[in-house]
């Protein structure tokens, strides 16, 4: 039984399959609600149809080319005997039963999955929808309605199996799914993985790696491995360091003007920590870090500055003294 799909109302599995546990669903969806993004699951649903058929997931009015299509691919797998997820609120008898037809036409087990958020949690979930994707209020309460009236059918209707989706273990399969991008990204899979874009993903984030570039060769960092981040006309230059402190942590240094003087022909570095750092560095707002240290003027504070550097401080210090 596949452990990364959920079973909303209607939902079918092939008879063979064992009843107990039931599996661990991928996501949590309340009656009123389609999420506007699908994983990669066997999941059948009717807003990614009207979105297929109007280039517009909202659209009510391809609903029933959407239905259609859909059961007409809820058939196709159920003569392959495959596990199958419909992703539609089917609160009602009507809609649920050509998926119980569909499964006992082909010896699959159907299962209900309740999923009984209050009616009030789910008209103020509907605040950041789209105008195209809001459900009038009455029509989400009528809904609820009918979702919380169901249940007393559902066995009747030919579910054998009804689960609340707060039974659900759904910890396991999402630290499962992280588990395998991880897994992904350093290769382990037999896939190639992220290679020596691993540690700047992981880093700074996967987006950023499209505008990722070695830069082998470079001598900008004094020998340290050389990167370069570019979009249009605006680039910053990173230099990933290997053993920060002398004590072997790996990090990257992002290049910034010197702070001691704007006309200095050193290179100045400031630590690089995240994609935040990357930002503020090409804003100016690491330009007075203290952090930064100048390949000719070293750390940005008086105290850190070598012997060479600092001479003239300490013999204003000793005049003072001796006055």
């Amino acid at each position: 039984m596949n452990p990364n799909t959920l079973f909303p109302n209607g939902q079918v599995l092939p008879a063979s399959q064992p009843r107990h546990p039931i599996p661990h669903p991928t996501l949590r969806r309340h009656p009123e609600r389609t999420p506007t993004r699908h994983a990669s699951t066997p999941a059948r649903s009717a807003s990614t149809h009207r979105s297929n058929r109007e280039g517009d997931a909202g659209e009510q009015g391809a609903t029933g080319d959407a239905v259609a299509a859909l059961h007409l691919l809820l058939e196709a797998r159920m003569r392959r005997r495959l596990f199958t997820v419909i992703d539609a609120t089917n609160v009602t008898a009507a809609a649920r039963e050509p998926l119980v037809a569909a499964a006992k036409r082909h010896n699959m087990l159907p299962i209900a999955l309740v999923v009984a958020t209050p009616g009030s949690v789910c008209i103020d979930r509907q605040g950041p929808r789209p105008a195209n994707r809001t459900v009038p209020e009455d029509v989400v309460t009528q809904q609820h309605r009918a979702m919380v009236d169901s249940h007393r059918t559902l066995k009747s209707e030919g579910f054998p199996e009804i689960v609340f989706s707060d039974s659900l273990c759904r910890l396991l399969p999402f630290l499962e799914r992280l588990s395998g991008a991880r897994q992904a990204d350093l290769g382990l899979g037999g896939g190639t993985g992220l290679g020596d874009l691993n540690l700047p993903a992981r880093m700074f984030g996967k987006e950023i790696v499209p505008l990722w570039r070695w830069k082998p060769g470079s001598n900008l960092a004094g020998g340290d491995r050389v990167a370069e981040i570019r979009l249009g006309q605006q680039y910053l230059t990173l230099a990933l360091r290997t053993d920060i402190d002398g004590e072997g942590d790996v990090g990257f240094d992002v290049m910034v003007p010197c702070p001691h003087d704007d006309e200095c022909t050193g290179r100045a570095w400031a630590p690089a920590y995240s994609i935040t750092c990357l930002f503020r560095a090409l804003n100016g707002d690491l330009d007075d870090d203290e952090d930064i240290v100048c390949t000719v003027h070293g750390p940005n504070h008086a105290d850190d500055q070598d012997d060479e550097d600092t001479s003239g401080l300490e013999a204003r210090d000793l005049e003072a003294v001796h006055s």
